[in-house]
C-alpha cells in the first residue's frame, strides 16, 4: 500500500480511535505510524474534520422551514401541470449546495494557518482554531521525552503548582520557521497550553520573569522567561485561577 492508497482509506477514518480495528483501516494506519508525513497528514485531516463537524452543528434550520417546505409540497401537487424546474433549481439540490458552500468555506478556514505578529498572538489563535495532540499521555517526564525525540524545546522551569494539574498530551510544530513545543494539561474541566520557544530562536522577544497576563479571544494568556525558554500559557480558565497557578 502506498500513500495514496492509505489517504484514499483514512479519508473515512473517524476520530477518536473509533476505527482502529476495522481491517480496512489497519494496513493504511500501519503506514501512516511508519511515514511520518502521512501521520502529520492524517493529524490535520483529523483536526480539520473536527472543526468541521463543529461547524455543521452550529447550524440551526429557520423556524417554519419544515412547514414552509411542506406547504410548498402540497401546493405543487394540486397545481395542474406544473411546470417542472431545472433539477438544479430543486430546493433538495439547493440545500445541498448551501451546504457545501459552508463545507468549503469552513475548510478554506481551517487550512490557512494560525497566524500572530507575536508568539502571544500565535499561541492565542492555535487554541482558538482548534488543534490535535500528537503525543497523548498523563506522564509529563514521558512527555518532554517525545518532544526532545522530535528536536522541540523542553520545558525545564514551569511553575510549582503545575504538578497538580493532569497531562494531556504534546506535540511540535513551527512559528515563524522556528521549532516550538506545546504541552497540554487538564485541570476540573478546564485546558491549560503552554507553548515553549527556545529563546536563542527569539532573541528579540523580551526577557519576562514576571507572568504577564491578559485576556485575549475569549482566552487568558500568559507570558514568562527562564534562563533557556519563553513560555506562553493559553487557557480557557479563568484570569484568576490562572493566576493562582502561576
Amino acid at each position: 500500500m502506498n500513500n495514496d492508497e492509505a489517504k484514499f482509506l483514512l479519508t473515512a477514518y473517524r476520530p477518536g480511535g473509533r476505527d482502529a480495528n476495522d481491517p480496512a483501516m489497519t494496513e493504511a494506519l500501519a503506514q501512516a505510524r511508519q511515514d511520518p508525513a502521512l501521520q502529520e497528514w492524517l493529524t490535520r485531516a483529523q483536526a480539520h474534520d473536527a472543526v468541521v463537524a463543529g461547524k455543521l452543528g452550529e447550524i440551526t434550520p429557520p423556524p417554519g422551514l419544515r412547514d414552509a417546505i411542506l406547504a410548498g409540497a402540497r401546493l405543487g401537487s394540486r397545481t395542474q401541470a406544473p411546470r417542472r424546474r431545472a433539477w438544479w433549481r430543486q430546493p433538495v439540490w439547493l440545500a445541498a449546495a448551501a451546504a457545501l458552500a459552508l463545507l468549503l468555506s469552513v475548510g478554506a478556514w481551517k487550512l490557512r494557518p494560525a497566524k500572530g505578529t507575536t508568539l502571544d498572538e500565535f499561541a492565542v489563535n492555535y487554541v482558538a482554531r482548534g488543534f490535535m495532540l500528537e503525543k497523548r499521555g498523563a506522564d509529563v517526564a514521558a512527555l518532554k521525552s517525545w518532544l526532545q525525540e522530535q528536536g522541540g524545546p523542553v520545558p525545564i522551569s514551569l511553575p510549582a503548582r503545575f504538578a497538580e494539574l493532569r497531562g494531556l498530551g504534546c506535540r511540535t510544530l513551527q512559528y515563524q520557521g522556528k521549532d516550538i513545543s506545546l504541552v497540554c494539561f487538564e485541570r476540573e474541566g478546564r485546558e491549560f497550553h503552554v507553548f515553549v520557544a527556545r529563546r536563542e530562536d527569539f532573541p528579540d522577544r523580551p526577557l519576562e520573569v514576571a507572568p504577564r497576563l491578559r485576556g485575549a479571544n475569549r482566552l487568558v494568556a500568559a507570558a514568562w522567561s527562564d534562563t533557556r525558554n519563553h513560555y506562553v500559557l493559553v487557557s480557557d480558565a479563568t484570569l484568576p485561577d490562572v493566576r493562582k497557578l502561576l
